[in-house]
Parts: structure tokens; sequence; C-alpha cells
């Protein structure tokens, strides 16, 4: 059977719900290899990666050590029984989860998705304060779960559902470099709605309110992303996450970091709250954790996970694949990998090259609004023009699709899809990340501009 671009769409256009994977004349390619920060597709053309397969693959793909890893990990066992009899691997995760993370965090929940985590989270923050409302943030992405899906501000995503998400969160405003508003806007807003909280309306813009005031929704918690990542890769300063520890403590409000995206390296720190300075009550992480094997933690301070009660035998929140052996084995290795290599190091000081870079070659286009990053983690936002800066999404997307043309993987992101993001992954080269520039140089200006 042929396995050609254009007849694998056929046949997964007959197999597949339509509204996964977006099939047209540019759109998919097939993936059948990848090495490091190449891909090969089924018809043998080669592709430089520039989002290490949505900032999974953060040690490249088909990383060495994650391999030997999962080699040797099969032959003991692939599967185990997580929450009754568990395998050793998943002990020595744990261990390694507490002494990597922040301060007093060291009590983990582990699951397999990141919107897992994310609800792990929710429940651990309902369980200690007794309160359910949460508090989120204005282009946040916390995942498509109905646990998560009134939490990620995407009006396309959430509306067909919204008499079926609870309506247990409100969201505030996120600092925006480009447009505004800045952080002390932002700071000022949450705290004056803590001091009276008022109806807010919902995601989708029907007005419902997500909060009465007096008498109303109680709130236990704020669920923050450091960096925004598919909101735009929108990166506020260190005062944000710092006067948001303050405003969340003087308040009794506990902090959730939704580090799914910008953990493990990413940003130049191992966690992204490291750039200020301080420590969550619970930090989710997943995406890169075990490069490539579907594996998430929830981690939180002893005194907040005591809130759950200790298990009769019957977990109240659990999972079949919970500490999966294999996974736990990669997550093992991806971390060692991380420090033997001091990879985030690397991501800070490649990154912040990579930035002027582009600044340089790419920042003087008209349809370039911003380019802004912190350590691997880049965006550029496209606009109809440097003076009304409004969205560009079409231009966008056809950014991304020349790119494509041209041999290099890139996604578009942010809220109005005008936001190139760009994950690569840690262990990208200089000489690769030059070659990304020039590609990305020759899309955008043999891009039309209509």
């Amino acid at each position: 059977m042929s396995t050609s671009n254009k007849k694998l769409k056929e046949r997964l256009k007959a197999v597949e719900s339509r509204h996964v994977t977006l099939i047209s004349d540019d759109f998919p390619v097939f993936w059948e290899s990848a090495q490091g920060s190449v891909v090969r597709d089924v018809d043998g053309k080669k592709y430089l990666d520039l989002t290490s397969a949505f900032a999974v693959s953060s040690l490249g793909h088909r990383a060495p050590a994650i391999q030997k890893a999962i080699v040797a990990q099969s032959h003991k066992m692939w599967h185990g029984m997580g929450d009754v009899h568990p395998n050793s691997v998943k002990v020595e995760l744990l261990e390694e989860l507490a002494r990597i993370c922040p301060g007093k965090l060291g009590v983990s929940i582990l699951s397999s998705s990141g919107a897992e985590a994310v609800e792990s989270a929710l429940k651990t923050a309902r369980l200690f304060t007794g309160k359910p409302g949460v508090i989120a943030f204005r282009g946040a992405y916390h995942g498509l779960s109905y646990g998560t899906l009134g939490l990620t501000d995407r009006a396309e995503f959430s509306a067909p559902f919204r008499d079926q998400i609870p309506s247990i969160s409100v969201h505030m405003p996120y600092p925006d470099s480009l447009r505004g508003p800045k952080e002390e806007e932002c700071l000022e807003r949450l705290e004056k709605f803590l001091k009276n909280p008022s109806p807010q309306p919902s995601p989708d813009g029907r007005g419902r309110s997500e909060a009465t005031g007096e008498g109303g929704l109680r709130f236990g918690a704020v669920l923050v992303e450091p960096v925004q990542g598919r909101g735009g890769i929108r990166i506020p300063s260190p005062l944000f996450l710092k006067e948001l520890r303050r405003i969340t403590r003087s308040h009794g409000l506990l902090l959730i970091a939704d580090e799914i995206m910008t953990g493990i390296g990413r940003t130049g720190k191992t966690f992204a709250v490291e750039h200020s300075g301080i420590v969550p009550d619970l930090l989710c992480v997943g995406k890169a954790l075990a490069n490539g094997f579907p594996l998430s933690a929830c981690v939180g301070t002893p005194e907040v996970m005591s809130a759950w009660p200790s298990s009769d035998g019957e977990a109240i929140h659990t999972s079949t694949f919970l500490g999966n052996p294999l996974g736990c084995a990669m997550a093992l290795a991806s971390l060692k990998e991380l420090r033997s290599k001091n990879l985030a190091a690397k991501a800070a000081t490649l990154g912040e090259w990579w930035k002027r870079e582009l600044m340089e070659e790419i920042g003087g286009h008209p349809r370039v609004g911003e380019i802004r990053g912190l350590g691997l983690m880049v965006g550029i936002e496209f606009v109809t023009d440097k003076k009304s800066l409004a969205p560009d999404p079409q231009w966008t997307g056809r950014v991304v699709t020349q790119a494509l043309k041209r041999g290099l993987i890139v996604l578009s992101g942010g809220s109005c899809r005008n936001v190139l993001t760009l994950t690569p992954a840690l262990t990208i080269s200089k000489a690769e990340l030059q070659k990304a520039t020039r590609l990305l140089k020759e899309t955008l200006y043999g891009t039309a501009i209509v």
C-alpha cells in the first residue's frame, strides 16, 4: 500500500474525525523518521524542526540516552500497577522530581497528559482550601479536557461545550509587551477583583457571570503560566510572578504554576518560576519531562498535598497508566541529560544569541511586530503594519505553509493565531539555528503581502 503524503491524506481522512488534523493541499506532511532536529517525511523530504514536536523532544528526536533507557526498561517490564503494586523506577522519578523542584515542592501526583496534571492541581487546591473557584488569565492554555476547558481562554475551544463546563473560573488580564496591559495594571486589576469580586464575562463572550460577588463563587487558587506558550509566547517581567506570589499569600490563595511547556530547561532555567525567584504551592510539568512518552506530574508542598486523604486501597484520583515504568525510565534519563549537559544554561545562552540574530535578519520586516523570547522559547508576532499593530493571522498562516515548503517546521500560536511559536530542541546547534534564520528570512520576504 502506498505511503506517500498524498495517499496517506486520503487514508487518514477516511478514518479520523475530521476536526483533528487539517488536511489541505499543503498539510500535513507525514513523518517517517526523526533524529535530532531533522525530520524526514514519507516522500523522503527533510525538514528542520523548530517545534521539537510541541516542545516535547527537548533533547532532540530519538535522543540516544532516551533510546537506551527505553530499551533497558523494556527488557524488565513496560507496564505495572502504578497505584497498587508500583515499580521501583516510579519511586526513583518521584525522588528526582523532589530534588530538582524549587523550595519545598516535593510530593507528586503522576499522570499522562498536561491537562491531567492541571486537573490534579485543581483537585488539590479544592481539597486544601475548601473553595472551588480558580482565577486564570486571558490568553491562557491549560488543556482541553472538561476539567481544564473552562480555564483555557479560547472561545473556539470552549463555546460548543459551554453548557457542560463547570463555572469555576474567571480570567484576569495577562501582561502583553506589545500592546499592553503592563504588569502593574494586571496586578492592580487582580487585587481590585479580590477585594470586591464582581461578575466577569465568560470566555465565549456570552456575558454569563463566572463570579457573583458576595455569597457567590469563592476562590481558592490562582493558575498561571510563567510564560504563555500557546497564548503567543507572552513573557511577563519577573515582577509579575513576584507580586502574584505576594498577592496570593495575602489573600490566602494557592498559586499554581502551569509549567507543562516551560518546564525542564526550556526557558533557560529548570523551571521558569526560577527567573522570578518564587516558589508556587503547586507546579505542573509535562511535555519534555519524558521526551516523547505521555507522562506528567503535579508537584506540591507536603503541607498542601496533605489535603489528600491516605489511600485505603481505592485511590480517589488515579489512572491506569500512572507511573508507567517506560515513561518513568525515560524521564529519569531526560533529567539526567538535562543536568549532565547543562542544557538549561545552554538554552539561555543560545536563546539570547538567536533572538539577536532574528532581530538583525527579520526584525525590520514590515509584518514583524515583535520578536520576544526566553531561553529557547521564541515568539515572532506578525501584524498588518507596525503602526496599528493589528494581528495578521492570515499572513501568519501563509508563512507557516511557505516555511514548510522550504523545509522548515514551525507553528502558529496566540489568541489570534498570528505568532510563530518557536521551541526547538535544547540540543539544536548554532549552525542549525543559522540555517533556520536564513529559511525564515527567505520565507518572510518571499511571501506576498496582501
